[in-house]
């Protein structure tokens, strides 16, 4: 059963500037006549390509700056946000930082790093968004993403993996408080296996991941927009961890 949008919907995509799976998100968004707000942190030029990409198609957009790493620059990106639009119903959270680091050269600060973006960042982040979608009679989404291979880490990325293996409790914990104080309010997480791998990802880590899916091949951002478009519309789903990864997940 698809939920019914409402005729000024408003959706935020963290992590949208660059070309990565937020941006493509956002135009799906777009395309389906939300109104969007796109963050960005560092990626300010496009970002603002992205936006007079859709503006020139007559869709309204809009672009904010925040940095993950610092709850205050995250409330003043919702106050900005909420001031521009009024409203918000779809929250993705796709900013993340992936910073590969042999065990032995770890430091406290690149461990605390990924957590306050990772894990900290999103979850202030879905809790201003959760907070703005109680007051809704039509409540909100919120779509965290975190990442299959928290169930098998490989090596030398062991920062990110305990910041991401937040994002399963995290999803579970607002979803049963949001529901408890607005019940059209629903938290669900996906979980990307390889998708747009990043660019300094060694090429024979990224055979690796392709050959370790049931399904021989590397995932589209496609396949993520379509997980996000399902968990929009199905308002029978909360609270639950979607991977969406070929198989990598149960492969190998």
């Amino acid at each position: 059963m698809a939920c019914t949008q409402h005729r000024d919907a408003v959706a935020l995509v963290t992590g949208a500037g660059k070309r990565r799976v937020g941006s493509f998100i956002v135009r799906m968004l777009a395309d389906r006549g939300y109104k969007v707000a796109i963050h960005y942190r560092s990626s300010q030029q496009e970002a603002e390509s992205l936006k007079h990409e859709l503006v020139s198609q007559g869709k309204q957009a809009e672009i904010f700056q925040a940095d993950m790493a610092d709850t205050a620059s995250i409330d003043q990106m919702f106050e900005r946000v909420l001031g521009h639009f009024g409203r918000l119903d779809v929250l993705v959270t796709a900013a993340a930082i992936w910073e590969p680091t042999r065990f032995e050269t770890l430091t406290p600060e690149s461990v605390m790093e990924h957590f306050r973006v990772n894990a900290l960042g999103a979850f202030w982040c879905c809790r201003r968004a959760g907070l703005a979608m109680v007051g809704q009679p039509e409540g909100g989404v919120i779509i965290t993403i975190g990442d299959w291979a928290i169930e098998r880490p490989y090596l030398n990325y062991a920062s990110y993996f305990l910041s991401k293996g937040c994002i399963p409790t995290m999803t579970r914990v607002l979803a049963i408080e949001l529901s408890h104080r607005n019940p059209n309010i629903r938290v669900n997480a996906i979980m990307p296996g390889p998708v747009m791998m990043p660019s300094h990802l060694p090429e024979e880590e990224k055979v690796e991941a392709i050959r370790s899916t049931l399904l021989q091949k590397e995932g589209k951002p496609e396949h993520i927009v379509s997980a996000v478009e399902f968990l929009i519309d199905n308002d029978y789903v909360t609270g639950v961890c979607l991977p969406v990864d070929g198989g990598r997940t149960i492969g190998g």
